[in-house]
């Protein structure tokens, strides 16, 4: 056996034991997941490989011919211009900054927005969202274009509290104008400690551009919620795809079976990803052993396309009728769990078109503790479907009613009596749908919604001033936060299709 293959199968054979604890993996998928970068700040959900390679080669700028390992001759041009700027540039150069200057191209040239370089920092960071250390907002983005944009906000963290939503452009942090910044070079903004506040500059649709100020926390880490409805019909949501989320939902189906449950509504809206296997092993709860759940297309070495189809194991399974509701804001796991019950075992989808994330991203550590993240592979549904930037289609479309987009109130801003603005439209419209009467809908803050803002403190034991500022602003905006749990239409209609199924 020759050194490189030899080093090839140590590669091939190590793994890191901080990510040993955090990934258990079957054979295919050995070294495969689906990770969220939480935003702890945050990033997207990406499906990755973790490799642990010291990578690059070694530029010998003593001597004044350029030499590299590995008869690497397609660098020549790169380490020639590195010389030069060494050797002739006007003022001292720093080098590091060079180095990463020039690996940050190589990457955007991919012109990829799930291939990224992370510097020392930014890979720590990423390391630390790994673990599980999660401080932050609590919101998945990406880059688009140029662009941080929300993916969608975990489940009861800072972030949704604060009414940020899917498709939420952030263009500044605390003052600090991050267009053209990457997901990593957002996210090193926006993470902070517990307790301290982050302010971003949001824009929603052709909405004005709005300051909504969130105070960090811990980032939730349950990830399922049960509840039974109506005529035994039990709701479980999960947030995000853990380490732990399968063993909490057998423990929350097992719960829900004792209620008397009868069918099953699973939730995956707003989830932004996690864990493939966690995927893959909730997946199996719902599909008949052999089945497809996923397929992983890679490249060989030979540069043909290979397809590993991950099938259904033997073990545990949910025997009642199971419909899934989807939003903008279901990405990665999420798709993989909605396209394998689809597919595989015609469980009905309800709600409306998924993010579309089908890419799986290869992470490799260099020496100095920085690491690149570059696509590698993808995945395909059961029945060998791509669904990145396409999402899942619903069966039963069901859109948020209107009021579920509003942007939120600025608490510290004043509206009043003759005022004309957005915000007074907004509040205008968030008042009518708890049941205020405030006349024609439009930006004119008038009489009757004087009256109607005097109405509601009143009912709710505040100070009636016919002004929306400070407690007022909060209140109105978590009495639609309970309108909207209440009545959630896209729930009603998973619910219906349930019911159907138990007729069946």
């Amino acid at each position: 056996m020759d050194e490189q293959e030899q080093r090839n199968n140590e590669e091939q054979e190590q793994i890191s034991t901080d990510a040993s604890k955090y990934i258990k993996m079957k054979p295919f998928v050995l070294w495969i997941m689906i990770f969220t970068l939480v935003i702890v700040s945050s990033g997207i959900t990406t499906l990755f490989l973790l490799n642990n390679k010291d990578e690059g080669s070694k530029v010998n700028t003593e001597n004044s011919q350029t030499e590299y390992v590995g008869e690497r001759a397609e660098f020549t041009k790169l380490y020639l211009a590195y010389d030069k700027l060494v050797k002739e540039y006007y003022k001292e150069i720093d080098q590091d900054d060079v180095i990463n200057g020039a690996i940050n191209g190589m990457i955007d040239a991919l012109e990829d927005p799930y291939s990224e370089y992370m510097n020392q920092d930014e890979a720590s960071m990423f390391d630390d969202s790994i673990h599980s250390s999660f401080q932050g907002i609590g919101a998945e983005i990406q880059e688009q274009d140029g662009t941080i944009t929300v993916v969608s906000p975990i489940k009861n963290s800072p972030a949704e509290k604060a009414g940020l939503l899917p498709n939420d452009k952030v263009l500044k942090v605390d003052g600090k104008d991050i267009q053209g910044y990457s997901v990593s070079e957002a996210v090193l903004l926006i993470r902070g400690k517990k307790g301290t506040e982050v302010t971003l500059s949001i824009q929603r649709g052709d909405s004005a551009l709005m300051e909504m100020k969130i105070v960090r926390d811990d980032i939730p880490i349950e990830t399922v919620y049960a509840e039974m409805l109506n005529d035994n019909v039990a709701h479980i949501i999960i947030s995000s795809f853990s380490d732990d989320t399968y063993d909490e939902l057998v423990t929350a189906i097992e719960e829900m079976e004792k209620e008397g449950m009868e069918a099953l509504v699973l939730d995956v809206r707003q989830n932004p990803g996690g864990l493939l296997e966690s995927a893959v092993d909730i997946s199996n709860l719902f599909i008949e052993e052999g089945k497809n759940i996923v397929q992983i297309e890679t490249k060989t070495d030979k540069n043909k396309l290979v397809k590993e189809p991950i099938a259904a194991s033997p073990g545990l399974r949910v025997n009642i009728p199971v419909t899934i509701l989807i939003d903008e804001g279901s990405a990665s796991a999420s798709e993989i769990l909605a396209g394998a019950l689809s597919e595989s075992s015609n469980v009905p989808i309800v709600g409306v078109n998924s993010f579309g994330k089908g890419t799986v991203q290869s992470v490799n550590n260099l020496p100095d503790g920085s690491n690149i993240k570059i696509t590698t592979a993808k995945w395909l549904t059961p029945e060998g479907n791509w669904i990145h930037d396409k999402g899942i289609a619903p069966d039963y479309e069901v859109a948020y009613p209107s009021y579920a987009m509003l942007s939120p109130l600025n608490s510290a801003e004043v509206l009043k009596s003759g005022m004309t603005s957005e915000a007074v439209q907004n509040a205008k419209e968030m008042l009518k749908a708890v049941g205020y009467e405030v006349g024609k809908i439009d930006s004119s803050f008038n009489d009757q919604m004087v009256s109607a803002v005097k109405k509601f403190q009143s009912d709710n034991k505040l100070e009636t001033t016919g002004e929306i500022t400070g407690e007022t602003a909060y209140l109105l905006m978590d009495k639609l936060r309970e309108k909207l749990l209440n009545e959630d239409p896209q729930l009603s209609k998973a619910e219906e299709v349930a019911k159907d199924l138990i007729k069946k």
